[in-house]
């Protein structure tokens, strides 16, 4: 069970949630010194904004404002805002339940792995219809943890491990490569994360919730550590590089999600697990890299690994001719500096893929924001050494030529969406605490259930 929610509560007390256009009527119902106390305290309904409600015999509930338009957020700081321990139920017939439930999930998450638990969160208890929630919500807090872990427990290793798992959980397969056989399949990967004792691996993870459902490959980086390798990061760069494997922890949510949802596709999920390090065994710049593709790949910087490692699963993954090939990664600076932390760049080479992901991601709350693969940039990764440069030399567009690169490793025809996505939050908000966060993968489990619905084998997505 999630942190702060919970089964049956006899004692647990009523939870309102109003709209500022029904706060009159809700007064209305409340009895008069109540109500006259809520006035007084300037009660709104603004989105989050809450108060506790007296009665005879001291707390008789709660409201909570929902604002013009109900988010998982108005309830995100509930958990640790009503009175630690209480135990709370949502009021009956209460609209936006799931939601209401999904944000105080959220909100209650903390990261445990190595810091005592506080306070205990409010406990809210699980309603009926809100099981698809409480699913969403167990699946990001799992990569969440993921994410937080710090480098030293989280390698290669650990991370193709969490893949195993969770394969094992929903009677998936998993495939690991390592040694030879990475080199084999894999050489960017194994280049990539040659330099670090902790050797690299890919995982595989395959399952089926229908024989005949469109194949959906997703991809994630999983960079557990980023020095920068050889063109090392400053000190302050390298802070929260533990998160530059937020890529994989995202697709390995949303296939949690997909599983247990039993949605009728097929998944090959692939996850490219390094540490980018440095030592006498470290790619140097300059360097000309084989891929799976078979394009020859010159290293302008070692700290461009990310690309690397995902050009190979990508070219995996257009070899089994899936219907959409979704790339998740922590891949650029730029795209945070044209977008902000919370708003992931969507590239993509298919307009109905792209409207696919543009409306899910606005249905689910989860928003992306496309940016273009513009072809006139393209020659900015041409090399004199090699089929191409892993970077452009020029100092703009980052984000764009990074995508471009991704692009030259995805057959024409193959519909491919690209997400540069920061998962992280750098301060506390109302269901999204400080640390790792799993950008899209709402959007993602939204978009692939409804192109389960709308799949015929012989259309394309």
């Amino acid at each position: 069970m999630l942190e702060g929610l919970t089964a049956g509560l006899p004692d647990a007390l009523p939870l309102h949630m109003v709209r500022p256009d029904g706060l009159d009527s809700f007064l209305g119902g409340l009895p008069p010194a109540t109500a006259a106390y809520l006035r007084a305290t300037a009660f709104t309904a603004k989105s989050g904004e809450h108060a506790l409600l007296p009665g005879p015999d001291g707390l008789a509930g709660a409201v909570v404002g929902l604002g013009t338009e109900a988010t998982p957020w108005s309830c995100g700081g509930l958990a640790h805002a009503l009175p630690a321990g209480s135990a709370w139920r949502l009021v009956a017939g209460t609209d936006d339940a799931g939601l209401a439930t999904l944000g105080w999930a959220l909100g209650a998450y903390r990261p445990r792995r190595h810091k005592a638990a506080g306070t205990s969160p409010a406990q809210l208890e699980i309603a009926a219809g809100t099981e698809a929630a409480v699913m969403m919500a167990e699946a990001i807090c799992a990569a969440r943890d993921l994410i937080n872990a710090p480098a030293a427990d989280l390698g290669p290793a650990e991370l193709a491990e969490a893949v195993a798992a969770l394969a094992a959980r929903h009677g998936a397969t998993c495939e690991t490569f390592a040694g030879e056989a990475l080199a084999q399949n894999f050489p960017a990967v194994a280049t990539v994360g040659g330099g670090s004792h902790r050797a690299p691996r890919v995982a595989a993870l395959r399952w089926s919730g229908a024989a005949d459902g469109p194949l959906i490959a997703l991809c994630g980086k999983g960079v557990c550590f980023d020095t920068g390798g050889l063109d090392l990061k400053p000190p302050s760069g390298m802070l929260r590089m533990k998160k530059d494997m937020g890529g994989a922890a995202v697709v390995l949510a949303v296939a949690e999600m997909v599983m247990r949802s039993a949605l009728p596709v097929r998944l090959l999920v692939l996850v490219g697990a390094v540490e980018n390090a440095i030592s006498d065994h470290a790619m140097r710049p300059m360097d000309v890299l084989r891929t799976r593709k078979g394009l020859k790949v010159e290293v302008g910087n070692t700290d461009a690994e990310g690309r690397l490692v995902l050009c190979d699963l990508l070219t995996f993954a257009a070899e089994q001719a899936p219907a959409a090939i979704i790339d998740c990664a922590t891949l650029t600076g730029a795209a945070r500096v044209a977008l902000g932390p919370d708003l992931p760049a969507l590239f993509c080479n298919d307009e109905a893929l792209a409207t696919r992901l543009l409306a899910a991601g606005t249905q689910s709350q989860d928003p992306m924001w496309r940016l273009p693969l513009h072809d006139g940039y393209d020659s900015w990764l041409d090399s004199p050494y090699a089929d191409l440069s892993n970077v452009s030399q020029k100092p703009m567009a980052g984000a764009v030529t990074a995508a471009l690169f991704l692009r030259r490793f995805v057959p024409p025809g193959t519909a491919w969406a690209h997400l540069d996505l920061y998962a992280w939050n750098d301060t506390n908000r109302p269901g999204r605490p400080e640390g790792g966060e799993v950008q899209c993968a709402r959007a993602l489990h939204v978009m692939i259930a409804e192109m389960a619905q709308n799949y015929h084998p012989a259309s394309s997505p």
